[in-house]
């Protein structure tokens, strides 16, 4: 992404979430090249950028103002009361059919969560990784036993230290992906048949760690733009024997929305004095569209109850799996289940991904990635907005690379996923995000590539199946 189309992303992303409404002038030129860093020429191209688009008019002797006509009217979502009471999860076989969508490359791939891998630094890893090879091939080649490399564990440590965090080396615990690390956490705090609170969408993953699991779910309503809805949490922690909550209150999967931080500090409080843990999933985290990245709520806690998992693929490294687990209280708990499991983890990935992150190039990375996916995501859920039927609603992400779409009533997802499918486009149905089925005039669509004629083809012959339930 060039430094112009980059601004005008940002610019682009404050109009599309209401910041800047219709009519509302711009910054000058000169301030919005002071606050961005950039010269008066790239300021002036981003406003022609965003000229071009339809976002913005120039006015003479007047400035650049909001177009009445630049935001597509297309409301976030209504937040859906999900079924009371616990369910039993069977998502494996859907999740499946999407995840296979995935690895084929003839499908459009708007299903499976995944980053293009031209956007990701492959080749600068890869250098870091042969250099340890070339200096010690033996080393990299050896077993890296829990809690894992501490090289790679002092830079996730460092990297706490900017959203004040305290986590030593010591307390942080390497694992293959997110997915290792979320399935270690549920196994340290739960037992079979237990209930565990979770989000309404949920990430399909946790759901079907607790169906292999055999935990049972509680649903907990969850709102497009703030979140975790603590009342409703608070009603199921007085209805039922709760023994765990996972969470994502920072860049949801599928909403993408942020839990205001105040938010965070009551959702950890709260279940301190239940004495309930929280898993917290922060895969996404690093991926925000703000300044300053949200602190995760493992910030606010005070007695090791909150379980952080956070991960490189999403951001840096899908292949490499490279994953870790601040695990409080329960770390001694969690490094003895993943000796029993896996005994050990790949040395090598990890090696070249502390030496990606003490290198800096990381920060430098995540700055240019961000404004990518802010683009694409914009440019995604401006084609819903064009091409999806009257009434369709969808998210307004704060950070990551999905988008959340509620179609009107009607609307079948997981018949529409299957039409879809028949068209060459893979999708995420709403169902596979709810243990007990619900969602089911949703979507989850996977923005992580640049956007192309092609995805915006796929878009719109979505809205054109939608338009036409049980038709081709």
């Amino acid at each position: 992404m060039t430094r112009y189309s980059a601004v005008a992303s940002r610019l682009g992303t404050l109009i599309e979430r209401g910041t800047l409404r219709a009519g509302d002038r711009l910054p000058s030129l000169r301030r919005t090249s002071r606050r961005e860093g950039v010269s008066l020429t790239t300021s002036l191209q981003a406003y022609a950028l965003l000229e071009s688009r339809g976002y913005i008019e120039a006015r003479p002797q007047s400035g650049f103002f909001v177009r009445p006509s630049a935001v597509r009217s297309v409301p976030e979502p209504l937040a859906a009361a999900p079924r009371r009471g616990s369910v039993r999860v069977g998502l494996a076989a859907l999740a499946m059919r999407v995840l296979e969508g995935a690895q084929d490359p003839s499908l459009v791939p708007l299903g499976a969560a995944c980053p293009s891998s031209g956007l990701l630094p492959a080749r600068k890893l890869a250098r870091f990784a042969s250099l340890h090879v070339r200096r010690a091939p033996a080393e990299a080649n050896s077993y890296a036993f829990p809690p894992g490399r501490l090289e790679l564990r002092r830079e996730i440590a460092r990297r706490a230290v900017d959203w004040g965090g305290t986590l030593t080396p010591d307390a942080i615990l390497v694992t293959c992906g997110a997915t290792e690390a979320l399935h270690l956490a549920l196994r340290a705090v739960t037992n079979r048949g237990d209930l565990v609170a979770v989000e309404s969408p949920a990430y399909f993953g946790t759901l079907m760690i607790l169906e292999t699991l055999g935990l049972r779910a509680v649903e907990i309503l969850t709102d497009p733009r703030d979140g975790l809805r603590l009342d409703a949490l608070k009603e199921a922690l007085a209805r039922h024997r709760i023994a765990a909550v996972v969470a994502s209150p920072v860049c949801h999967n599928p909403l993408g929305t942020t839990m205001p931080e105040a938010a965070r500090q009551v959702l950890v409080a709260l279940l301190a004095r239940h004495r309930v843990p929280l898993i917290e999933d922060d895969v996404y985290g690093d991926a925000h569209y703000d300044a300053e990245r949200p602190v995760p709520a493992k910030r606010f806690d005070r007695d090791g109850g909150v379980l952080l998992c956070g991960s490189f693929s999403k951001v840096l490294a899908p292949g490499y799996r490279v994953g870790w687990l601040a695990a409080g209280r329960y770390h001694a708990r969690v490094s003895q289940l993943q000796l029993a499991s896996t005994l050990a983890q790949p040395t090598l990935p990890q090696l070249a991904v502390a030496a990606f992150l003490g290198s800096g190039g990381y920060d430098q990375f995540l700055k240019r990635m961000r404004g990518t996916y802010r683009d694409q995501v914009a440019r995604a859920r401006d084609a819903v907005a064009r091409y999806f039927p009257e009434g369709t609603r969808v998210t307004s992400p704060s950070g990551g690379f999905v988008l959340w779409a509620q179609l009107p009533d009607g609307i079948d997802a997981l018949d529409l996923a299957e039409r879809a499918l028949a068209r060459g486009i893979s999708v995420s149905p709403g169902p596979l995000f709810s243990a007990s089925g619900g969602h089911r005039s949703c979507l989850r669509l996977n923005c992580g590539h640049p956007w192309t004629p092609r995805l915006d083809a796929a878009v719109r012959t979505l809205g054109s199946l939608a338009r036409s339930p049980g038709g081709s």
